[in-house]
């Protein structure tokens, strides 16, 4: 699993990091543990931090198949910024923002964490790690997975 998602209480703000080698199905993976993470903490805003990867394998196709799906309802106008510092990276994070203007309206593609932290308004988040396995088995006890 080459991604961990955070989230900093006192600003209500989710980040998801990924790093390594990212491909297609994780890409995919990270959008279905991202939204369990926006349903079980309902952030404000939300940050998706690339810096990490060391080579972005998911396709175009995948790209645009994410861009075109509907958030969960909660995160329709949430705030949310990418940050892509490679050329390669930032084109598919922009490729992911412009297919994606009309489900997400209120997404930035920036080049370093630091132009995030400004576009959210938080100058030193307090992140904690979200328990995936424990917020994955609470969501299947619920019967919402």
């Amino acid at each position: 699993m080459p991604y961990v998602f955070e989230f900093d209480n006192a600003n209500a703000l989710l980040q998801g990091r990924l790093f390594g080698v990212v491909s297609s199905q994780d890409l995919r993976e990270y959008f279905r543990n991202g939204i369990k993470c926006v349903t079980a903490k309902k952030p404000r805003a939300g940050i998706t931090d690339l810096s990490g990867v060391t080579s972005f394998e998911a396709n175009s196709q995948t790209i645009r198949d994410l861009a075109s799906a509907r958030p969960v309802a909660s995160a329709e106008n949430l705030l949310r910024v990418i940050v892509a510092p490679t050329p390669d990276v930032f084109g598919m994070a922009r490729m992911f923002e412009s297919h994606g203007e009309a489900t997400r309206p209120n997404l930035h593609v920036v080049k370093t964490c630091k132009e995030a932290f400004a576009i959210v308004g938080v100058q030193e988040p307090h992140f904690e790690t979200i328990d995936l396995n424990a917020l994955n088995a609470s969501a299947e006890s619920a019967g919402t997975d």
